[in-house]
């Protein structure tokens, strides 16, 4: 057994990657392999991905291209594109069919898309395999901010009840939880005392603990390592959780995942989103919470107790400080509230 969760998850996002590389032109492997060394694997599996969808319109939307196979697709067949081509494929993806189901993409899901074809073609148009790069000349679609969703300090309190003292669930629900409830409690205290991301929560490993200094080492998104800490809460919600693991005859003996599920492998990505939404919804039930919004909620508690962007940049793991602005709004919201005194209209 590997448990080295990222290193399992770079494999299956190879392996899907290359998957859908054999089902395109051939001059795509040579734009995968020249992105390879800037790209995670997760990023280049997203691309792949992309670029199916973007095939696929070629060969259904696009006069010249129709009823071609994919796989014979050309440089110069590319080249005859021009960038009205690309603008009808952002309206394209507004709303496609795949697999006999619909698909539509936001602001968000085109403007990533476009992204994905605008490094495709200034690739080939570098390397002089392109004669122009018609979409550097596609304007993406503006993308609207949109309220940020966060738990107050009362409905943290509620959703850690909600696990604690599960009356608000369904019986089904409470019949689960008599089995999960430390590991439910001491994983939503870890997401909300730390603002890690899902991902770096379910790839912790028992070694990746240490109480004596309350830190935990996480691999961020990139590949990067480093060490967060955990108050003194979130340590007893964790050690009254380990406590129970060891208990537990039935963990394999080389599980070294910290989050088990109840089937004693380590617990995934979509596992805790549904654990999230259970008891989010049974103690928060006018807002939609993800564990991006536990995220959210540190981030913007962090900056109140501190009043330091960078720090929560920092903490939060994020590389530029305007990504952590533009998801934090109570930051702007506090700072306005804290000079609403500072202008004098009268000298006192």
């Amino acid at each position: 057994m590997n448990n080295n969760y990222f290193a399992d998850r770079n494999l299956r996002c190879l392996k899907k990657t290359r998957e859908i590389l054999s089902t395109l032109p051939y001059f795509c492997n040579e734009f995968f392999r020249g992105i390879e060394n800037q790209t995670s694997h997760l990023t280049r599996l997203v691309y792949a991905q992309d670029l199916k969808i973007f095939f696929n319109f070629l060969v259904t939307e696009i006069e010249e291209f129709l009823d071609m196979e994919i796989k014979n697709i050309t440089l110069d067949d590319l080249s005859k594109l021009d960038s009205t081509d690309i603008e009808i494929y952002l309206d394209y993806l507004s709303s496609y069919n795949k697999d006999e189901k619909n698909i539509s993409n936001g602001e968000k899901g085109k403007a990533r898309k476009l992204a994905t074809i605008k490094s495709f073609f200034k690739y080939f148009y570098n390397k002089n395999k392109l004669p122009n790069n018609i979409a550097s000349k596609v304007v993406g679609p503006k993308i609207h901010d949109k309220d940020i969703i966060r738990l107050e300090i009362d409905e943290v309190v509620k959703l850690l009840d909600s696990a604690e003292n599960p009356q608000t669930l369904t019986k089904r629900q409470q019949s689960y939880n008599k089995i999960t409830q430390k590991r439910d409690s001491a994983l939503l205290a870890l997401l909300l005392g730390t603002g890690i991301r899902v991902s770096e929560c379910v790839g912790i490993n028992l070694e990746d603990i240490d109480f004596n200094v309350n830190g935990f080492k996480i691999t961020r998104k990139g590949g990067n390592e480093t060490i967060l800490y955990f108050s003194n809460e979130v340590a007893t919600a964790l050690l009254s959780y380990l406590k129970e693991r060891e208990q537990n005859k039935n963990i394999p003996q080389d599980e070294k995942a910290l989050f088990l599920s109840i089937q004693n492998k380590r617990i995934t990505v979509r596992a805790v989103e549904k654990l999230v939404k259970k008891y989010s919804e049974a103690s928060v039930p006018l807002k939609h919470i993800t564990p991006h919004k536990l995220r959210s909620t540190y981030g913007t508690n962090l900056y109140r107790e501190t009043n330091d962007i960078y720090i929560v940049a920092d903490v939060l793991g994020h590389k530029d400080v305007n990504t952590t602005k533009k998801h934090y709004a109570a930051i702007s919201e506090d700072a306005r509230r804290n000079i609403a005194n500072v202008v004098k209209l009268r000298d006192d």
